[in-house]
């Protein structure tokens, strides 16, 4: 009995040995196919990306501008928000578009300070940040956009005002984590409409008091 398991074993060691010389002898052991097996690059779901069709929104904010008709304009609920302080749900898209607005009291400097610390503290993880000058002199809408590339939270900033009165600032979120391969398409699509919401940005005219004369 003992003889016949050596047999076997000497058998399977045998086997194993010509097995281990064929793959070494030739490398396409395993298949043909197996030589152009190489890992395949990182894939992403492709968005259904909504129409772009525009609305107008106008609310008692002293400020009209037209935004994409697939999101939806809310307060912000945080408690510290102030009037005026709005949310723009591009829901679909799982983004927020956080807009604040502060009335002027000869204290814009303040304002212009923090808008670019808070676009500064993106530089981390941002690949760059470009700024583009944003100057309507008929509607009295200055300001300046900051595109922040690479895998910063927030991709896009802007600031908007009148220089003496209005003050708005903008920042785009995506409620994921920041990934420039996985969103860019959205960042593109988001990027016109945000861009769309600027160019027909307009302050309302303050309402004028007028005096009549007194009757005789």
């Amino acid at each position: 009995m003992k003889n016949k398991v050596s047999s076997i074993r000497y058998q399977v060691s045998g086997i194993f040995v010509l097995i281990l010389l064929s793959c070494i002898l030739f490398p396409a052991c395993g298949g043909d196919d197996d030589e152009t097996i190489a890992p395949k690059p990182r894939a992403y779901f492709r968005l259904a990306l909504p129409e772009k069709k525009y609305i107008s929104y106008d609310s008692v904010c002293p400020f009209t501008c037209e935004i994409p008709a697939y999101t939806k304009m809310e307060n912000d609920k945080n408690y510290r928000a102030e009037p005026c302080w709005l949310n723009l749900e591009f829901t679909s898209l799982n983004g927020t578009l956080h807009l604040t607005y502060h009335p002027l009291n000869g204290d814009i400097n303040e304002y212009l300070d923090e808008t670019n610390e808070l676009a500064s503290k993106h530089q981390i993880k941002a690949s760059g940040i470009e700024e583009k000058l944003v100057s309507k002199d008929s509607s009295k809408v200055y300001g300046l956009i900051y595109e922040i590339g690479g895998n910063a939270a927030s991709s896009i900033q802007f600031f908007l005002t009148d220089s003496t009165n209005h003050f708005l600032r903008g920042a785009l979120y995506f409620n994921v984590a920041p990934n420039t391969d996985s969103i860019s398409p959205v960042i593109d699509f988001v990027r016109k409409d945000i861009y769309h919401l600027i160019e027909t940005f307009e302050w309302k005219q303050a309402t004028k008091t007028i005096s009549l004369p007194p009757s005789k």
